[in-house]
């Protein structure tokens, strides 16, 4: 038995969600994404400080979950946000952080926690 398989999918879900988007390259991805709020045809690491090799890398990895689409036109791939995916990612993220964030205890008063 793998040991992530004793958790809920949910618990999964997020855990895969929270991976893909670890890494700063893939952050820079989805913003430059959502800032030219267009499908972009060309070659994202223009934009990124890494070789194509590794955007590319990481465009399989955020397309693997679902975050993008990646669409074949002739000899250019057409990237997009999918905006309905990336709803439901932050919906389980908030339900999530909700019940956390709603608990009484807490412990850090006493360690100057912030």
């Amino acid at each position: 038995m793998i040991k992530k398989e004793v958790f809920d999918n949910e618990l999964q879900e997020l855990a895969v969600f929270a991976k893909a988007i670890s890494h700063p390259a893939r952050l820079a991805i989805l913003k430059y994404l959502a800032e030219t709020k267009t499908c972009i045809s060309g070659d994202i690491s223009d934009q990124l400080p890494l070789s194509r090799t590794t955007v590319s890398q990481h465009l399989k990895e955020l397309r693997d979950i679902g975050l993008i689409h990646g669409e074949i036109d002739g000899l250019k791939i057409n990237y997009c946000l999918c905006s309905k995916c990336i709803a439901e990612k932050l919906d389980l993220f908030d339900t999530f952080f909700g019940k956390i964030k709603s608990t009484e205890i807490n412990c850090c008063a006493e360690k100057n926690c912030q």
